[in-house]
């Protein structure tokens, strides 16, 4: 039956790639399955939870009442210190001492001398001008004022051009005062005094007690009117500056001490405190006070702390700054966890601060724990 064709011959190519379709999606269902299986037969060991123990070093609180120090420092000065300048001319002739930095002199030696030929000479002049004027008066006062002539005579005998001059006679009546002034002899006794006054400044003494810190002469030299010439400082008495926050003005008292040290704490003396300024530095709200101090070991320049006991508060407590968080926290120990107490910050130090608010018995850290948190599990123990 030549030109009969089937159909089911045509369908067989596409019955063939829905078979192996099949077939693999059965193949992926079946490994789907098995590995289902072995997952679920597996035994997988639960994580062991594991709790960490921080080891930390604690300090137990005893409140008690401390005094306030404040804790400043500065440079000492001498509290006797003067410049010495010349008001003469000439040369500087001699001293009672070396004029060298570093010498010491006592009150009253003499520091400078300089030449004083000249004025000296001048002096001798005026002088024998003026005893002539008053031998030339007594005839006259002999006849006009005998009541005066007996006065004006000693006067002239006891007259020596070597020592000071005496001071005139004073005048019994105001027509002997007149006669007198009428004569010059006043204007020439007045001028011979500048003179004499001024004779005393070739001469500088020490003014009190001390030591040469810097000189600008050497005997032998010129000396300039109004030159300087060196600086001489008491060594008995040193002063110290120190900047006080106004907040603390109303407990320092002028006389109250003050313990001074040394940066390594191998010397410390005693001061007072003996002046307060009267003036507040704007910009920092400081006010400048003064303290006294005197002892061994301290030299012009010399720096110093000063720890100046202010207030005594009770119920408080010192500890490290750095142990200070959120201005006003701290981590203390409870029941083997770490928790944080607020506290209230009384005063600051260098290093410490005083805090109010912690009850005696609890145990606060005493240093710094990395990573620190509210929670943490601690154990205390020493490191």
């Amino acid at each position: 039956m030549k030109g009969v064709r089937f159909a089911g011959r045509n369908n067989q190519p596409m019955l063939r790639k829905i078979i192996i379709i099949l077939l693999g999606l059965l193949m992926l269902l079946g490994a789907y399955l098995i590995a289902s299986k072995m997952a679920a037969s597996r035994s997988i060991p639960k994580p062991i939870e594991t709790k960490l123990v921080t080891p930390v070093s604690v300090v137990t609180v005893n409140n008690s009442t401390t005094p306030i120090t404040l804790k400043t420092s500065g440079n000492i000065v001498a509290k006797n210190q003067v410049e010495i300048f010349s008001e003469v001319m000439g040369v500087f002739e001699k001293s009672d001492r070396s004029f060298k930095p570093g010498t010491r002199f006592s009150k009253g030696e003499v520091l400078m001398q300089i030449n004083s030929d000249e004025i000296r000479a001048n002096i001798r002049s005026q002088k024998s001008g003026l005893i002539n004027q008053v031998t030339l008066l007594l005839p006259d006062l002999k006849l006009d004022y005998p009541d005066a002539f007996a006065k004006w005579n000693k006067y002239v005998t006891d007259f020596d051009l070597s020592r000071p001059l005496a001071a005139l006679p004073e005048p019994s009546s105001e027509r002997e005062k007149l006669f007198i002034i009428g004569r010059g002899l006043q204007s020439t006794y007045y001028n011979i005094e500048n003179l004499e006054t001024r004779l005393a400044k070739y001469i500088i003494r020490a003014p009190f007690s001390g030591v040469l810190t810097d000189v600008a002469i050497n005997p032998g030299a010129v000396v300039r009117n109004g030159q300087k010439l060196a600086g001489f400082i008491s060594t008995s008495v040193y002063e110290m500056e120190v900047n006080i926050n106004v907040s603390y003005l109303d407990l320092l008292k002028l006389g109250k001490k003050v313990q001074l040290h040394n940066l390594e704490r191998t010397n410390s003396w005693t001061g007072r405190v003996a002046r307060i300024n009267g003036v507040v530095d704007q910009s920092t709200q400081t006010i400048k006070v003064y303290i006294d101090v005197s002892g061994k070991g301290l030299r012009e320049g010399l720096y110093l702390e000063a720890d100046l006991d202010v207030k005594d508060i009770e119920n408080i407590f010192e500890i490290d700054r750095k142990l200070l968080f959120d201005d006003n926290k701290l981590f203390i120990i409870k029941d083997t966890v770490l928790a944080t107490v607020e506290v209230q910050p009384v005063f600051y130090n260098e290093s410490t601060v005083v805090v109010e608010g912690l009850e005696d018995g609890t145990q606060v850290l005493s240093r710094i724990i990395p990573g620190a948190h509210e929670g943490m599990r601690v154990s205390i123990g020493e490191f």
